[in-house]
């Protein structure tokens, strides 16, 4: 239900709060499903891998990443955010880096420097039932773009739902950079009238930094 409080988030005794698109909401506090997804236990298995590395870094190497991790704001949540501790720091960087197949460091590196994203938007089409999608790509968007996409959801929806990690940017072919096989391979092949999201941006293979994301989203059309 929607309430009128002061701002909050999270759990309360047996009620959790969170920001909705119309205000402050409150309900009752449910356990969440865990279906233990391949995804899910990957992730989990590479921030606890990282988590358990730091503690064997020495002393002077987790005191260069508390010190590095001042520098950096956590992403505002209620209009509040604060400095990282260098144990988030080294986790965040490390964990994109496993995720994406790239070595993991052990020292913080420098402030990231990235590029622009090359995909420009997210062509969907349906030729005789078969469906295709496909980023625009003017320009070439390397080897350290990652795509990102929603599972399919229904067409009225127009917040960005969670998004998953698909993969790298495939190589384009004639300004296009096909993704069919890596959306189906995750979420299966949508239909016609499903809305799709899909999230792309830039990160440092040797250094963990994304960059911000660039969310484009298209409709499954008709044959």
């Amino acid at each position: 239900m929607k309430i009128l409080d002061i701002p909050q988030s999270g759990k309360a005794g047996q009620y959790v709060s969170y920001k909705g698109r119309n205000g402050l909401i409150r309900r009752g506090y449910v356990i969440p499903t865990n279906p233990r997804t391949t995804y899910q236990v990957n992730v989990r298995a590479t921030l606890t891998g990282q988590a358990q590395r730091f503690r064997t870094l020495t002393e002077a190497q987790q005191d260069a990443w508390d010190n590095a991790g001042r520098r950096y704001q956590s992403r505002s949540r209620m209009g509040q955010s604060g400095p990282l501790t260098g144990f988030q720091l080294f986790t965040k960087l490390n964990a994109v880096l496993a995720l994406m197949g790239q070595a993991a460091i052990d020292a913080p590196p420098g402030p990231p420097n990235l590029g622009a994203v090359a995909p420009q938007n997210l062509v969907i089409t349906n030729t005789v039932g078969v469906i295709a999608l496909k980023l625009t790509c003017p320009t070439n968007p390397g080897q350290n773009t990652i795509v990102r996409a929603s599972a399919p959801v229904s067409s009225a929806v127009r917040a960005v739902p969670q998004t998953r990690v698909l993969g790298t940017c495939p190589a384009p072919a004639q300004g296009s950079s096909d993704i069919t096989s890596l959306y189906v391979a995750r979420f299966g092949a949508p239909v016609e009238g499903d809305r799709v999201f899909v999230e792309c941006n830039v990160f440092d293979p040797a250094a963990g930094w994304e960059g911000p994301r660039l969310t484009f989203t298209a409709l499954v059309p008709a044959p």
